[in-house]
């Protein structure tokens, strides 16, 4: 362990790991410096700060220390605690690099996930609903697009994945922003435009059965009975705007004034 004269620690926490901590009343520079002279002899530098301690966090951030998540239930003084995570490793690129810069800024702005659903009709305009096994309500065909992913591709692939259907995302009718809920963050929902198909194409379908229970083209009054309020209202937003006669973003399945 190591410390300099006006408040920063650092400590070997394991093999060429340090852990870096520093008073309240440290200066940016400072820790900076001990960031840079720890890495000369570890290939990892971490720090631990308090969600509270907003002052902190900014330090950790511009002495070149990228976020990495939450730890949850450190112990600190016999308590558990939460405790973000702040890292460095020696192959980043500097924070004082466009790249490093860059990737810096990514550790910690907010990222918001993003759901791709298909708006799949039949010639009676009724809707192709998926019957979930991990809720009891019914879907829109679809799923939560991957990092890097087009939203696009994403939602063919999950249609692939789930149906056995090869769909090509057609038109965007409608961005769909789901707030909080029970213990999910909010997403940002996008229903592409699936086309207008014959019923037979159910016989095609291969459902997932660790996500699909069935399949079925339903009526308005059905999606009402079978899905949540928010997805029926979703659902209804998008059939408008596939006829052209409705808005192109809601909230909740809500249009926003």
């Amino acid at each position: 362990m190591s410390a300099n004269e006006s408040g920063t620690t650092v400590l070997t926490v394991a093999d060429g790991v340090a852990r870096i901590s520093w008073t309240s009343d440290e200066t940016l520079d400072a820790v900076r410096h001990e960031v840079a002279a720890a890495l000369m002899t570890h290939h990892r530098v971490e720090a631990l700060v308090d969600p509270a301690d907003e002052k902190g966090q900014r330090t950790a951030t511009w002495s070149g220390l990228r976020r990495e998540g939450v730890m949850r239930g450190v112990t600190v003084d016999g308590a558990p605690v939460d405790r973000i995570v702040y890292a460095r490793v020696e192959t980043d690129v500097p924070a004082h690099e466009p790249e490093g810069f860059r990737a810096l800024l990514n550790s910690f702005l907010p990222r918001k996930r993003a759901i791709g659903q298909f708006l799949i009709r039949d010639s009676n305009d009724r809707v192709l609903l998926c019957q979930l096994t991990y809720k009891s309500d019914w879907d829109l065909p679809g799923g939560v697009i991957e990092v890097g992913e087009s939203p696009a591709v994403g939602v063919s692939r999950e249609v692939e994945e789930e149906l056995a259907l090869d769909l090509k995302a057609g038109p965007l009718l409608l961005t769909d922003w789901l707030p909080p809920w029970s213990g999910w963050d909010d997403a940002v929902c996008l229903v592409y435009d699936g086309g207008v198909h014959d019923p037979s194409m159910l016989d095609a379908m291969v459902p997932e059965a660790r996500e699909i229970r069935s399949v079925a083209f339903c009526t308005l009054e059905e999606i009402r009975e079978r899905c949540a309020d928010f997805t029926a209202r979703r659902i209804e937003a998008a059939l408008a705007s596939a006829h052209g006669n409705g808005v192109t973003y809601t909230e909740s399945g809500r249009p926003v004034a």
